[in-house]
């Protein structure tokens, strides 16, 4: 269960990191931190109930687990347009250079939300690994650093 929790704090905490910059000034680049932001509120509210911060609460695991699943299922459309430079914005050019790569790397994403057991606190922690697996993968190579 140790292990379970390690990977939950660091996929809430990769996830929310990306929000500290500051606000983006590019409309594709806040549309894009807007996806990314209800991403890591859902894999909060999964992680939460994992961990034993928040009772599990089936409908809101499965409401968390459907918008995980949609989500990742926008981010092709969410970023086609690279949009200008904004300074705000932690998206890495790699993407871009990188399209199939990143996403095969938001179906991963998709893949292992959709697959997720949300029948207990116990099941979705079970499934936390591979959740935040995806999450870290993409991030290491399409998202800059946060300091």
């Amino acid at each position: 269960m140790k292990f379970v929790k390690a990977i939950l704090i660091g996929a809430v905490v990769v996830a929310g990191a990306a929000y500290a910059k500051g606000d983006r000034t590019d409309p594709n680049a806040k549309a894009r931190s807007d996806l990314m932001r209800d991403i890591g509120k859902n894999i909060g509210v999964l992680g939460d109930m994992a961990g034993g911060k928040a009772a599990y609460d089936a409908a809101a695991a499965e409401a968390a687990k459907a918008a995980l699943v949609a989500d990742a299922a926008a981010i092709e459309a969410a970023f086609k347009d690279q949009g200008g430079a904004d300074p705000a914005s932690e998206a890495k050019p790699e993407i871009w250079t990188n399209w199939d790569e990143f996403l095969a790397d938001a179906k991963a994403l998709g893949d292992a939300a959709a697959a997720m057991d949300v029948a207990s606190a116990e099941t979705i922690g079970a499934g936390m690994g591979a959740l935040g697996g995806t999450c870290k993968d993409c991030h290491t190579e399409f998202r800059m650093a946060t300091n």
